[in-house]
Formats: structure tokens, C-alpha cells, sequence
């Protein structure tokens, strides 16, 4: 789902967040990552508060370093563990919602503790082929994979 077609609560709550975000930070920063376990499956996240599927990642807090936030992110999204150094592969500006957001993007070899239930944030989220990636894989999310395998140039923003 596309952000013109989200349900206007949908809409609204995002927004609010970010108002408040304005208020306590000049600027956000989020990280995001392109997570394969041993077999090469991408792992994608579906939120209940914004419509398609995401790589996974969230927004920095105060005192938190970008790495800190993506090992805390991947917990919390997936019950992934980052195996070795997840690798840094581009900042990008993103004015989906704001004109103030970068994404710290990485790319990380991962593996599952435990099954990840669905909750508030996370309605759903599992491990997927790359050449079946679920309906409703959000644009960003292919051109980020298209980038990774060499197919087009990083781009600058989201």
C-alpha cells in the first residue's frame, strides 16, 4: 500500500509522530537492513501502522549509536542476530513523511532466535527468496535489492 492509499488514521498518526519528533529532534535519523540468512532469504517486516512489506530497521534515540540501533532494531522486528559486521552501504535522504530524515542502510547476514509473533508494530514477518518476494514489497525496498545486486546506481534519497 502506497502512502496515498493508507487509511487516514494511518496518515494522521504518522504525521503526528513526526510533529513530535520535530519538537524533540532537529533532525531524525533512522537505519534500515537488508537482513539474508544462510540460505540468501531477505528478511521483510509488515507494520500494522503503514501498508507493504519493509526491510526492517527503525528510528536512532538520544545516546544511541547507528550499529546500536540496528542491533536493537533487528531484535525487536524480527528476533534476528547479526552475524559478524553488517556492512554500510549508503545514507540516503528520505522525504517520504518529512523534509528532516536520513536512513543509514546496511546489509547484514543475520540469523532468527525465535519465531517472531505478530503485535502492535509488527503485523507480520518472515524470510523470502528474491525472486519471490511477497505482493505488496514496497518500491523502495526493490530498488535498495536492485542496487545491492549491481543493477542500478545507489541513489540519494529513499
Amino acid at each position: 500500500m502506497d502512502k496515498e492509499n493508507r487509511p487516514l488514521y494511518m496518515r494522521l498518526a504518522l504525521r503526528l509522530l513526526h510533529v513530535y519528533f520535530s519538537f524533540v529532534r532537529s533532525m531524525t535519523v533512522g537505519v534500515r537492513a537488508a537482513c539474508f540468512d544462510a540460505d540468501g532469504r531477505i528478511f521483510l517486516v509488515r507494520h500494522s501502522y503503514i501498508g507493504g512489506w519493509h526491510m526492517p530497521g527503525g528510528g536512532l534515540e538520544r545516546n544511541e549509536t547507528v550499529e546500536e540501533a540496528l542491533v536493537k532494531e533487528l531484535r525487536e522486528e524480527g528476533n534476528l542476530r547479526i552475524i559478524g559486521k553488517p556492512q554500510l552501504i549508503q545514507v540516503y535522504f528520505n522525504t517520504t513523511t518529512t523534509r528532516r530524515d536520513h536512513v543509514v542502510f546496511y546489509r547484514a547476514i543475520v540469523e532468527q532466535t525465535a519465531p517472531r509473533p505478530p503485535d502492535w508494530e509488527i503485523s507480520d514477518c518472515g524470510f523470502f527468496s528474491l525472486d519471490s518476494l511477497p505482493e505488496g514489497t514496497t518500491k523502495a525496498t526493490h530498488r535498495r535489492l536492485a542496487e545491492l545486486r549491481g543493477e542500478q546506481e545507489p541513489a540519494h534519497r529513499w
